[in-house]
């Protein structure tokens, strides 16, 4: 027993302390109970920083960290910690298995740089993230990350006099390991970017090593957005970093949102090579007979089969050769299909795709992508260019940017019609506009 917890079984051990599994048959509950090491209890600094340690997670008190609930000393001298038990593991647990899906990766690495935030916040540098001290936990159905181990954690008004080198390698900042090199919340974002990396690759980043590659040069998958926004939180030079992890957490919010879908990603392979609109002629006017509305432009795949109509700040990039129906989860195949919008390699620029498939029919098995983080609307039901459908409306995503309309069309006996519609969040909406604009030959 400790105090008034039994202990159930040993969780792990470090350098300084042991951490328990125990029970409080009190309030039924788990806990888990850190004791100080024997060989340590003694040494007034360390014990100093035990205590330290669980005076910054009480204070901060947050679900963002792990809670310190109690305080103790055992009859033989050693000091206790009473902490949540996070169920879930450790993020090194979990790297074990390789690197990560790049979305679940980011989200991981969005969650720490805000939990990182708290801390900041409550006036205190962590100094030593790594994925040990990233645990997990259930709370309500939804999982949630939790930070750990603030051991060598330090007031960041004190920062500036550091003179110990402190960390773990492969994820301390480089001027951590200058004795007196004066440290700010800038190596809890290299520290979290180097996570990062390690999630999306596998593996941390090199430390020493001139030039780090980018995640893309060892994963397929990762964007040029994504490297973008993980390179930065590694810059060997600070004033090159990201200014506060709150910043950097923005950052992977907003890379998450700009992960294509998988409809996107079959694109890029599928549709051909992009084509610049450039200052095309604007439909001045009124309406005209094709149904283009006035200040908007009219494209079409290359073999006439689709045209719809953007405004025109929308149509400056096109792809017109095809897409590939696969990416709904249909049998594989090349069919008629365009992508068309204002910046064809940015995740956030209005963009409109729209494909004709034989297989999309009344009861097809046509899926379409979701957007995690996004919020679903109400589905509307929509009839088009003699088809019928559904309209799946996706706002309040992470990055506050964008949203999505999911849009499929069908007909007995085909062929139907699928789209999607990404616009700014907030404006008005023009799905119905752009939906009334499609013409099926």
């Amino acid at each position: 027993m400790v105090g008034r917890y039994r202990i159930v079984e040993r969780l792990g051990s470090g350098a300084f302390a042991t951490v328990w599994l125990a029970e409080d048959d009190v309030l039924e509950s788990r806990v888990a109970i850190k004791i100080l090491a024997e060989n340590w209890a003694h040494h007034p600094d360390v014990r100093a920083r035990f205590e330290q340690e669980a005076q910054v997670l009480r204070r901060a008190d947050s679900e963002r960290l792990v809670r310190v609930h109690d305080f103790g000393e055992l009859p033989d001298g050693r000091p206790y910690q009473v902490m949540t038990y996070a169920a879930g593991g450790t993020l090194a647990d979990r790297l074990e298995q390789g690197p990560m899906p790049v979305r679940t990766a980011l989200r991981i690495a969005g969650d720490i740089a805000e939990a990182v935030s708290v801390l900041h916040e409550s006036g205190v540098l962590h100094r030593d993230l790594k994925p040990s001290n990233v645990l997990f936990d259930t709370v309500r159905g939804s999982e949630r990350v939790l930070v750990a181990d603030l051991g060598l954690a330090k007031e960041i008004a004190h920062a500036s006099g550091f003179t110990v080198v402190a960390g773990t390698p492969g994820y301390m900042a480089p001027e951590q390991h200058l004795p007196g090199g004066g440290l700010d919340v800038r190596a809890d974002v290299h520290a979290i970017g180097a996570m990062t990396y390690q999630m999306l690759t596998g593996r941390p980043p090199q430390p020493g090593k001139a030039a780090t590659a980018a995640p893309s040069r060892l994963r397929t998958g990762v964007s040029r957005d994504v490297d973008r926004v993980v390179m930065r939180a590694l810059d060997g030079d600070r004033d090159r970093r990201w200014p506060s992890t709150a910043a950097f957490a923005q950052a992977l919010h907003d890379a998450t949102t700009a992960v294509p879908s998988r409809v996107l990603r079959f694109l890029r392979r599928s549709v051909g090579s992009v084509v610049a609109l450039g200052m095309m002629a604007y439909v001045g006017g009124a309406t005209v007979v094709d149904g283009t509305p006035a200040g908007w432009v009219r494209v079409a795949d290359a073999g006439g089969a689709l045209s719809v109509a953007v405004p025109g700040e929308w149509a400056r990039q096109l792809r017109d050769a095809g897409w590939n129906v696969a990416a709904l989860g249909l049998p594989p195949g090349t069919e008629p299909g365009l992508q068309v919008g204002a910046d064809l390699g940015s995740a956030t620029s209005p963009e409109l795709f729209a494909g004709v498939s034989r297989w999309l029919v009344p009861g097809s098995p046509a899926t379409v992508p979701a957007h995690p983080g996004c919020t679903r609307g109400a589905d509307r039901a929509v009839e088009v260019a003699g088809l019928t459908g559904r309209v799946q409306r996706w706002t309040a995503c992470p990055s506050g940017a964008v949203s999505f309309s999911e849009v499929l069309l069908t007909r007995a006996g085909g062929p139907g019609v699928y789209l999607q519609i990404r616009q700014g969040d907030g404006g008005a909406d023009q799905t119905g506009d752009v939906l009334e604009t499609l013409r099926i030959s």
